[in-house]
């Protein structure tokens, strides 16, 4: 019949802490003093074009108030 050669079929995973490596990675570069200004200013920006877009997006979006005076066409005066 048919016969394994190795009783689980993924058994290099159990043994995969015999062959783990023990340097580590360099330390991240740190970010200079020009690139956290130039990361502020991208947040800043788009945090205004939001509040930008809100303030005028809210006339449109408020319900229609009845105007003081309503505009007739002549036709409709009837004259």
């Amino acid at each position: 019949m048919f016969r394994r050669r190795e009783p689980v079929p993924f058994a290099f995973v159990a043994e995969a802490d015999k062959y783990r490596s023990n340097v580590t990675p360099p330390p991240r570069d740190r970010a200079t003093g020009g690139e956290i200004m130039g990361r502020v200013l991208i947040g800043a920006t788009l945090v205004a074009g939001l509040v930008g877009s809100l303030l005028f997006g809210l006339p449109a979006l408020s319900p229609e108030q009845s105007p003081a005076q309503t505009q007739q066409s002549e036709a409709a005066d009837g004259r």
